[in-house]
């Protein structure tokens, strides 16, 4: 039996799904933030925080933009988990305010107290875990509640990413943490909709070799990346941690190899997860190389592959494809959003190739002005069907995720 995906109410379209509001101020965000940080580093700009700018740019990128993004995607799977209703309404405005709370507390900072924008920032994660958890519980969801785990690591990241700045007065352990969350979280969910979405297609449109379903090779290589995830976590510079994470790199990129990437170009939609999920593997490898041989390669090259090209190039390809699926349009990638694709990628790689050329200042400047062009291409792109109700009904069950 079908379960309705929406009570009737008296609110926008906006607050009928956690993706609409949290993907479209999650992007705009994310966009205006970079757009705002080369200023902010070169101290032409300023906030009021406690933080320094390098420390606020990796804050909100993780804890701000990254955060939205999950909270939007979760509050949108877990009904079609668990068959029950989504947060909606009141409830869901409720929790966006809470977010918007903590990037304000966060500006603001040195205004307010290091110990009052930490509880108001470390509020909103703790209060999207607790929806999350009810919801899955109350739907006997169990095999999904592993998803909390990484909302657990986010939200104990967040606060020790407080507390290190305060104490210490920089980030470390706190935003490999977060990085590393982020990363398990893709592992595991792209682990599952990535070759999903590719049968789908093939089988319809190209067949031939599908993907290799989930199984006990990758339940393996999820274990030896969160292992190696950990180590570069507490001691990233560590010869046995470089070996690890070298290791969880190959490991990645067979399990990539799998799921039969290389036919999917024709659907810039099931190719772009392909693509993003090519940065995981590389990141382990630039990782376990800095590690390894730390006077030629920078551990900044690894951060960049992981948050830059795996998590801004999955989140964005997730947001596109739940966007289209969920107000009722075509999976079809645009010119537009091929190109917004194609924008974020670059930025990513632009971006890393600066930690090895950083006497260019074309390549960081270059992957600054791509970063918004790909977010705020996004607002511009599916602002409008966030806002708007759907296009037309559709059975629950044949909504993609």
């Amino acid at each position: 039996m079908a379960v309705p995906r929406m009570r009737p109410g008296n609110y926008p379209a906006l607050l009928s799904y956690g993706f609409r509001p949290f993907f479209l101020a999650g992007a705009a965000y994310s966009g205006l933030a970079i757009l705002f940080w080369l200023p902010l580093l070169y101290g032409h700009l300023e906030t009021a925080s406690l933080f320094v700018p390098v420390d606020w740019h990796v804050h909100e990128m993780l804890f701000g933009y990254l955060t939205a993004v999950i909270t939007g995607f979760l509050l949108t799977a877990i009904p079609n988990w668990t068959g029950r209703l989504p947060v909606q309404g009141l409830p869901l405005l409720l929790l966006f305010l809470l977010w918007l709370a903590g990037r304000i507390a966060v500006f603001f900072s040195a205004e307010i107290g290091w110990l009052a924008a930490l509880l108001i920032d470390s509020a909103f994660l703790a209060a999207v875990a607790a929806a999350a958890a009810i919801e899955i519980v109350a739907g006997r969801n169990w095999r999904n509640l592993k998803v909390l785990l990484p909302l657990a690591a986010l939200f104990c990241a967040n606060i020790l990413f407080h507390v290190e700045v305060h104490f210490a007065g920089v980030s470390e352990i706190s935003r490999r943490l977060a990085i590393a969350a982020a990363i398990v979280l893709i592992m595991i969910i792209g682990g599952r909709i990535i070759p999903s979405f590719t049968r789908n297609w093939l089988v319809r449109e190209n067949p031939g070799r599908l993907p290799q379903p989930f199984g006990r090779a990758d339940a393996a290589i999820i274990a030896l990346s969160t292992l190696a995830l950990a180590a570069w976590t507490l001691s990233p510079e560590r010869s046995e941690t470089g070996l690890l994470l070298l290791a969880a790199g190959l490991a990645n990129a067979v399990r990539l190899a799998r799921w039969a990437g290389y036919r999917t170009f024709r659907d810039p939609l099931v190719l772009i997860l392909h693509v993003a999920f090519l940065f995981v593997p590389l990141g382990f490898l630039l990782a376990g190389a800095a590690a390894m041989f730390p006077d030629h390669v920078s551990a900044v090259a690894g951060i960049h592959a992981f948050g830059a090209g795996a998590i801004g190039s999955m989140t964005l390809a997730v947001m596109a494809r739940a966007t289209l699926g969920h107000t009722g349009r075509d999976l079809k990638a645009s010119p537009p959003v091929c190109a917004m694709f194609t924008a974020v990628v670059a930025s990513a790689l632009l971006r890393i190739l600066a930690v090895f050329f950083p006497a260019s200042t074309v390549l960081l400047h270059g992957s600054s002005l791509l970063w918004p062009v790909a977010f705020l291409g996004y607002v511009i792109l599916f602002g409008g069907m966030l806002a708007r109700p759907r296009l037309r009904a559709r059975q629950p069950n044949q909504v993609p995720t």
